[in-house]
């Protein structure tokens, strides 16, 4: 029976490994701070040994860095020994829902998440707190432990998120916001399936920067595209330059596996497929293509001829060869005197190419529409409206994209009229940012700076449409409302309870509102919060207490005091690698997670209960160190699971 780490993977420990399975001539050792000797990898034998040329000195190159940035990689990579414990009375359907609501600072969420959500999130939709230059940002303090929540001016932006002094002034003006989104993004991309897209909403101040940091970690080859969107109608006013009504998002996937869903044709767009046949709908379009890689010369297999009888209307490909030193067709017959050959050249004597080569264009003659001008004939073919939709687009101005109307007047339609948030997205934006990034209908989605809970609201409007089961998980840091604001005011203390209220109203809403087609709707969501390691200091330690320093009682049980039964699964659920938004079943003392493929119990137990969960076989089967009621049952629980259910993997805290 092993025993369970309970903290998260340090993954600076994996990848040095690897690194020096790989380069064994780069392990080195040096001297820290402190004088103490450390492992180490010598930079310049790596370079060397993944370049093809001579690498010498310092030579100039291509790089984007910053001060600090080495500590955010290690920050990123850094192990947390932290719990996340469920809160069932502030949750909605605790047992049954997929979705999860999780306070806590979102970078060491990550990090908990990462274990158990490595590769399996479909969708990453983020809204970070944008560095406005009014000396407010969300910011991690490089100068405390890791654990600690950072230390601030005591100011909250409008989102809520926690701020410290960032003027232009302090020398770290982009410093600051890229120590803050660097470390996130990174275990962000690790969260992503194969096909996963990350979509990310940003305005002009960090702009380039944030596209610097993406490629950096996705890579260029991955960056989908960057949509503007109008959000601000009006415009916004600024000290100097445009009034600016636009926001960016940007698209970025984990992989080349992804794709980008298709988003419904507007009005406009359908209006040009005016005739119909069999088929569906469809318009006319010149055979000739004309974009901007329709020459000639980038496509010359698609330039040649066509002869066209005029007696009979009858269009045939003729007798041609490829000459491959000339690159071009060569006819090699002579044609009657009522063909004509039409070549793909424009009016103007420009020479384009046909929209398919020889193959595609030999299976559809019958159905090209010929058209005669003064000019010559033109040669039309029947483009059909794609049902799917259409690849989204790089402008987007829904008015209902609008922040301050259609998101300030959908929380008033729930909250009633009070401003709880100055700009909060409108869920109509989102959803089409989820549609656009291909978001299945199983799909899970995760959003970590929450904010008003914008995304939770457009899932399950999205899954209301179209009867979809897509689940989100939002995280939160807890900051408290400013006493001043209308939401105090209101009697919320904090921006999850907003959140919280927020997705409970408007699930309900969704719900009443649709009918009987919303009844299986998951409307619910399972509240966590982060805290400390439920185990004590002697668990992770051991070796460094010494008997005679503490009082020797205390230590009998290395499981904090407060901590219940539920608090340990949901820890030790996140170790095994198994979904927090699980199915939960309790038996008497026996908690059993989906179907009894991890059974837990840190109650007493004895031989008796001991068989009774050997032979339901569970995959898992966990128990606490002081579990056991007695010698016996410890020395017949190897015996009993050999006998009932030796695959059964078993654990102890």
């Amino acid at each position: 029976m092993d025993k369970m780490k309970m903290h998260t993977l340090n993954l600076s420990d994996e990848k040095f490994a690897a690194l020096s399975e790989m380069f064994p001539n780069a392990v080195t050792e040096t001297v820290d701070e402190n004088g103490a000797v450390i492992r180490a990898i010598d930079k310049d034998v790596l370079m060397q040994e993944i370049n093809t040329h001579v690498v010498e000195g310092r030579e100039e190159r291509y790089q984007f860095t910053w001060p600090d940035k080495r500590k955010s990689v290690l920050l990123a990579n850094a192990p947390i020994a932290a719990a996340l414990r469920p809160c069932r009375e502030e949750s909605v359907d605790f047992d049954t829902t997929e979705n999860l609501y999780i306070e806590g600072d979102n970078l060491d969420v990550l990090k908990l998440l990462r274990e158990t959500y490595l590769s399996r999130i479909d969708v990453i939709y983020i809204d970070p707190p944008y560095n406005t230059g009014n000396s407010i940002i969300y910011n991690n303090d490089f100068f405390r432990d890791a654990n600690d929540y950072i230390t601030n001016s005591g100011q909250y932006d409008e989102d809520g998120y926690r701020l410290v002094v960032n003027t232009e002034s302090n020398g770290r003006y982009h410093t600051d916001w890229l120590n803050m989104i660097y470390p996130r993004l990174r275990i962000a991309r690790e969260l992503l399936k194969d096909t996963g897209i990350l979509v990310l909403t940003i305005d002009d101040y960090e702009i380039n920067t944030v596209t610097t940091v993406l490629n950096e970690i996705f890579g260029e080859d991955n960056h989908l595209g960057t949509v503007v969107v109008k959000t601000n109608p009006s415009g916004r006013s600024t000290v100097k330059g445009f009034s600016i009504n636009h926001e960016y998002a940007l698209f970025y996937s984990r992989s080349n596996d992804a794709s980008l869903g298709m988003m419904a044709h507007n009005d406009t767009q359908k209006s040009r497929y005016k005739e119909k046949d069999d088929k569906g709908f469809f318009e006319w379009e010149n055979f000739r293509k004309n974009g901007t890689d329709s020459d000639r010369n980038d496509r010359p297999k698609q330039f040649f001829p066509l002869v066209l009888n005029e007696k009979t209307s009858k269009l045939r490909i003729p007798e041609i060869s490829w000459n491959n030193e000339k690159k071009e067709y060569e006819i090699l017959e002579v044609f009657a005197q009522v063909e004509v050959v039409l070549w793909p050249i424009t009016t103007e004597g420009n020479e384009k190419v046909w929209k398919y080569g020889i193959e595609r264009t030999s299976s559809i003659l019958d159905e090209l529409l010929i058209k005669q001008t003064s000019q010559g004939y033109e040669l039309y073919r029947k483009k059909y409206l794609n049902e799917s939709g259409s690849l989204p687009r790089t402008w987007w101005d829904k008015s209902d994209y609008s922040a301050r109307d259609n998101g300030t007047r959908t929380l008033t339609n729930i909250f009633g009229p009070i401003k709880l948030f100055d700009f909060p997205k409108a869920p109509v934006a989102v959803k089409d940012a989820l549609i656009a990034a291909n978001l299945p209908n199983d799909g899970m989605v995760l959003d970590f700076f929450s904010g008003s809970a914008t995304t939770a609201h457009a899932v399950m409007q999205l899954n209301t449409e179209d009867g979809g089961k897509r689940k989100f998980i939002m995280v939160q840091i807890p900051e408290v409302c400013d006493e001043n604001s209308e939401a105090a005011k209101a009697g919320y203390t904090t921006i999850p309870e907003i959140g919280k209220e927020r997705i409970r109203r408007a699930g309900q809403k969704i719900k009443d509102e649709a009918g009987l087609t919303a009844q299986d709707l998951d409307i619910g969501f399972r509240v966590l919060k982060l805290d400390s390691s439920n185990m004590k200091d002697v668990y992770y330690t051991p070796d460094e207490l010494v008997q005679a320093q503490f009082n020797f009682d205390g230590f009998t049980d290395n499981i904090k005091a407060d901590r219940t039964s539920e608090d340990l699964l949901f820890q030790v659920m996140l170790e095994l690698g198994i979904p927090i938004s699980a199915k939960i079943t309790q038996e008497g003392n026996l908690l059993c997670v989906n179907d009894n493929y991890l059974i837990a119990c840190f109650e007493k137990v004895d031989t008796a209960l001991i068989t009774e969960i050997a032979k339901k076989k569970p995959y898992y089967a966990v128990f606490r160190d002081s579990s056991f009621a007695n010698d016996s049952a410890m020395v017949n629980f190897e015996q009993v699971f050999n006998t009932y259910s030796p695959n059964t993997i078993r654990r102890v805290l």
